[in-house]
């Protein structure tokens, strides 16, 4: 299997200056070389039209990521076939939405040790397909267009259980892991390199107009069922235990726990986000 992830490209070009390699560019025709890899060898006749029409049928990554939202999303009202152009239209006028979705593509290949090739998530992960219908109507939402954007917001809510406000503001490298139940509210920003999983909340506290909602800094890990409310500021680095309430913010590199949340243990100085670690951190007191 090809390696297309950020840190080969910075390899392959013979970069001798240190640079994140989270900040290059995903090659997409290696991603979409590597996603049709990974359904090579299966020979079960009930999802060949699945491979076909999800993957084989589509020449590059962003023909066949327009066409499975557009199948995703479809319906009555606006139609497959219709919804699909106007993906591709977004993605025409504003590239860097495919070059997000490549990127969270691999971010999820990076993180989540239930993924075993590109194909999976691509074809079959809700959180992944609930971010990128995000991306299409947020631009959408951003020239003018909002009343089909609030629609590909309800047809996300719908099918995905995932309900993201086309006016959040999210990064690159974004990784829903599951996807049930996450809510993401109007004014909400989320910074390059967050990882959410089920049941999260990034919301108001039901009394506030205008910037009313959270802000997550890059690297954070929210763990299920974390609700974070009102406009408050999740720093860089941070984590949010399993279950716990979120009411004030949270500093940087510091791990909080419990409804209200509290800081617990001592500073990590990695991003969780990237290692998915939801353990408590050493404890730094005795009681």
């Amino acid at each position: 299997m090809p390696d297309i992830s950020p840190t080969s490209l910075a390899s392959a070009r013979g970069a001798r200056a240190v640079v994140d390699p989270t900040l290059l560019p995903i090659d997409q025709e290696r991603l979409w070389t590597d996603i049709a890899a990974g359904c090579e060898g299966c020979d079960d006749p009930l999802v060949r039209g699945l491979l076909a029409t999800g993957i084989r049928n589509h020449a590059t990554f962003a023909n066949g990521l327009a066409a499975l939202i557009g199948r995703k999303l479809g319906d009555r009202s606006v139609a497959d076939d219709a919804l699909s152009e106007l993906v591709t239209e977004a993605f025409a006028a504003d590239p860097e939405i495919v070059a997000a979705a490549a990127a969270d593509l691999v971010a999820i290949r990076e993180r989540d040790p239930a993924t075993a090739n590109y194909a999976t998530p691509f074809l079959f992960f809700k959180g992944y397909h609930a971010v990128q219908s995000y991306r299409v109507a947020h631009w959408l939402w951003n020239n003018g267009r909002r009343y089909l954007a609030l629609h590909l917001q309800s047809r996300t809510s719908e099918l995905f259980a995932v309900d993201i406000h086309p006016a959040a503001r999210l990064g690159r490298r974004i990784l829903f892991d599951h996807g049930t139940g996450i809510v993401i509210g109007e004014t909400s920003v989320l910074e390059d390199d967050v990882s959410l999983l089920q049941g999260v909340t990034l919301g108001g506290t039901g009394k506030n107009v205008g910037d009313r909602h959270p802000k997550v800094r890059r690297g954070v890990l929210i763990g299920a069922g974390a609700k974070i409310l009102g406009n408050i500021e999740l720093g860089e680095g941070a984590k949010v235990g399993a279950g716990s309430i979120v009411l004030e913010s949270v500093p940087p590199f510091t791990t909080v726990v419990g409804n209200p949340a509290r800081p617990v243990g001592t500073r990590h100085s990695a991003l969780p986000a990237f290692t998915m670690d939801q353990m408590l951190p050493p404890i730094d007191y005795m009681i």
